[in-house]
């Protein structure tokens, strides 16, 4: 296959059945090279499964991650509006596939009244009443009604209603797709957040040591005032970013407990625990880009955007052709005046009506300009949402490299900072260093621990969102 092609944009997918109201040519988008990516991992691994990139957090296995998700999918009120809202916009497919049959109403009516064209007597100057009788009158029967759609305007209708409504559902998936990876990038900023306050109170104890010892010295005379006073400047610089941590840990607490479907601080007992960065990462999806357009959901709802307003166009373009309507109605009717029995007969009509517009001030015309408008809007708007999910990959491919190769430089200095710690405790035990160069050694390898710890949560983040980037929550 050759390595450079063309992405076709699907916006030509409405086929008026009439064939007499042309919608749309289509458009492409032109890209470089979709074979590969510019900035993928040279050591990418193999190809996932659809179910590896339906269920893509289970590569950390972690078991509470996979509860916490689980329960999300359960009780998140996002995503309980974006279903109630499938089933709304459901029903708008049977109100529009309505217009396609014929109606049938039941009518019936009653009245009593009066009947002054019939006089009885002579004037009343003869000194005789007239006389009004009153009349009951009923009627009943059956009225049919078919607007025969001889230029497909009402199958345009309801081809618009069937792409909102599939639009409708991409919007749901395009939620998941959001609420899994907010769970999860939540989640594990969390657990590198409590290991950084651990790592930051062993640095704040290491620190008073070294402070108590400066002041005995100072006491001994072995060390300045000076040195002891930088000494409580470093602690409580130190110190000072201990709440600051602990706040930020809190409050991603309480933001997956409402992604739960919880009130803020239901979780704080259940994840107060501090743990370890999950170990194993989910392996790197072989996806072309390509693949997004139909993997992304919100691709796929910018396609049904299309496809809904070219279909709209149609119908629009539609109320230039005439129209054609059938009815019928049959039934009965009954009349009784003053006391005589009622004399009652069937009655039924038949008719057809064609109407044609001749003038309306342009507002047919209009209309098919503005709608016609909004298909070029939506078109463009399909193409700019496929060249930010490109976007969005290759930044998620760029910071997964450089977390990894700045993980790589770390991993030499972390091992550099225990060689030098190991190394100055062996002296300070033969008595070749002092006590403060063994609590130096000690803060170094600590600070290290903690760049280290960042860097380590950067990567797993970036692995959520490349699964996101690429569309992953959701099977095909």
């Amino acid at each position: 296959m050759n390595n450079r092609f063309q992405i076709q944009i699907m916006i030509l997918s409405i086929a008026v059945l009439s064939g007499c109201t042309p919608t749309r040519v289509s458009d492409e988008v032109k890209l470089v090279d979709v074979n590969n990516w510019h900035h993928v991992p040279a050591n990418q691994a193999s190809s996932t499964t659809d179910t590896d990139l339906k269920a893509w957090w289970k590569g950390f296995q972690d078991p509470l991650l996979n509860d916490l998700i689980a329960q999300a999918l359960k009780n998140n009120h996002d995503l309980k509006i974006a279903k109630a809202r499938v089933r709304e916009t459901g029903t708008l497919i049977t109100i529009a596939e309505s217009a396609l049959y014929p109606s049938i109403d039941l009518f019936s009516s009653g009245g009593r009244g009066k009947k002054i064209d019939q006089i009885m007597g002579t004037p009343s100057k003869q000194g005789i009443e007239l006389k009004t009788p009153t009349a009951d009158i009923i009627s009943g029967g059956l009225a049919a009604r078919w607007e025969i759609d001889l230029f497909g305007g009402r199958h345009l209708e309801a081809e618009a209603a069937i792409a909102q409504a599939a639009g409708t559902e991409e919007s749901l998936r395009a939620i998941q797709v959001g609420l899994l990876a907010q769970v999860a990038t939540n989640y594990l900023e969390l657990r590198g957040l409590q290991k950084r306050i651990d790592i930051q109170q062993k640095t704040i104890d290491v620190q008073k040591e070294k402070l108590r010892a400066l002041q005995l010295f100072e006491k001994n005379g072995l060390v300045t005032e000076a040195d002891v006073a930088n000494q409580e400047t470093l602690l409580k610089s130190t110190e000072s970013t201990l709440p600051i941590l602990t706040s930020s840990a809190k409050t991603l607490t309480h933001r997956i407990s409402v992604l739960l479907g919880e009130p803020p601080a239901n979780l704080e007992t259940r994840l107060s625990k501090a743990e370890s960065l999950p170990i194993t990462l989910p392996s790197i999806p072989k996806l072309l880009p390509a693949d997004l357009l139909s993997q992304r959901p919100d691709l796929r709802l910018a396609k049904t955007e299309v496809t809904a307003t070219a279909a709209n166009l149609g119908a629009a373009k539609a109320d230039l052709f005439p129209k054609l309507v059938l009815s019928a109605s049959g039934g009965f009717g009954a009349l009784a005046v003053g006391g005589f029995s009622s004399l009652a007969e069937s009655v039924y009509t038949l008719g057809s009506g064609l109407t044609m517009p001749i003038f309306n001030a342009g507002r047919i015309q209009a209309h098919i300009t503005a709608v016609d408008s909004r298909l070029e809007q939506s078109a463009l708007n399909y193409e700019k949402t496929f060249l930010l999910a490109l976007e969005e990959v290759e930044n998620a491919f760029v910071t997964h490299s450089s977390s990894k190769e700045r993980e790589k430089q770390l991993s030499e200095v972390e091992q550099a900072a225990e060689n030098a710690y190991q190394s100055t405790e062996a002296l300070y035990q033969r008595g070749v260093k002092d006590y403060l160069s063994l609590l130096d050694a000690r803060r170094n390898k600590l600070t290290v621990d903690d760049e280290n710890l960042k860097v380590k949560t950067a990567i797993n983040v970036s692995m959520v969102s490349l699964y996101r980037a690429f569309g992953g929550g959701w099977n095909i």
